[in-house]
């Protein structure tokens, strides 16, 4: 007897509500609600450690610590704006980098190596380089991109931090592309090339429009990633003192001296006295916010694709 038949309906309904029926699936969907209540509850203990830590600056000082820079005369005196300038600025050079390489990668190993036995080789040594520990990157942008190419990075400068960090990330944008274009059915590239449509306008009109809210939802998630990592910058040259950009303009800074929130938590964290360690949590809960806000424009430009699409 089928179960599509209204007799078999029936006796599956019957079994569902027979007690007994499926405990294997009702442990196992209990532990997956302790895991999440667990990993929902640590983040919120992480998120209210690091508040009551940096309570003193984030309700007395908050605006003075976002818009002045670092100084080591007094943690009063000291603030996070070159940080968040520096962040902003080496994320924007990781996307420049790391976003078409990527998706441009993804494309020619799903839609035209096509499950060959070399696209298999290549996906799997990408995914073997997203486990490779951040500092093993810093340590290939501190010999390639600060030395090797001096002449167009210009040393330790944002540019060289930012490709140091689109290296870090493209395994990752690599390997979410490349799962959004595997997600996208088969029957629509059929249809497409049924009415005549040639490799390109498929690609271009159907398969990428099907994709993009995936694939934007995991590029901006792995530059949020990037705003995050310290390890790597503090090899490349990220300064973990004062800055002072001087009469330079915004071009000119992009190949001058940087740091970034990471290095100046890092840096506030290693100053001895108290005070310091509030500016430390004050500035951790500076750079979370900024990730959950980048994390939010992917939540909200991945349901507008959506919607269009």
């Amino acid at each position: 007897m089928l179960l599509t038949s209204p007799a078999g309906i029936a006796t599956s309904h019957a079994l569902r509500r027979r007690p007994g029926a499926d405990v294997g699936g009702a442990v196992f969907k209990w532990l997956l609600i302790g895991a999440t209540v667990f990993a929902t509850g640590f983040l919120a203990v992480l998120l209210a450690v690091m508040i009551v830590d940096g309570w003193a600056v984030l309700s007395g000082n908050l605006w003075y610590f976002l818009t002045h820079g670092f100084s080591q005369r007094s943690a009063a005196e000291a603030g996070v704006w070159q940080g968040i300038i520096g962040s902003l600025q080496v994320a924007l050079v990781t996307g420049v980098f790391a976003v078409p390489i990527g998706v441009a990668t993804a494309i020619y190993l799903v839609e035209y190596a096509q499950n060959s036995r070399f696209a298999r080789i290549v996906e799997l040594n990408i995914r073997n380089l997203a486990g490779v520990p951040s500092i093993v990157y810093g340590l290939l942008g501190l010999v390639i991109f600060v030395k090797a190419l001096e002449d167009f990075s210009k040393g330790a400068t944002v540019i060289a931090g930012g490709m140091t960090l689109a290296a870090l990330v493209l395994p990752i944008i690599v390997i979410t592309s490349v799962e959004a274009l595997k997600a996208v059915p088969d029957s629509l590239r059929e249809a497409a090339y049924g009415v005549g449509a040639t490799k390109w306008e498929v690609l271009s009109r159907q398969v990428l429009p099907a994709a993009l809210s995936t694939i934007l939802t995991g590029t901006v998630l792995a530059l949020a990633r990037a705003l995050g990592e310290a390890a790597p910058l503090i090899l490349v040259g990220a300064a973990t003192g004062f800055l002072s950009f001087g009469d330079a303009n915004v071009l000119e800074t992009f190949t001058g001296p940087y740091t970034a929130l990471p290095v100046l938590i890092f840096n506030f964290a290693r100053l001895p006295g108290a005070d310091w360690g509030v500016n430390a949590a004050a500035a951790s809960v500076v750079i979370l916010v900024l990730v959950l806000a980048v994390n939010g424009l992917a939540i909200y430009l991945r349901n507008r694709f959506e919607k269009q699409w």
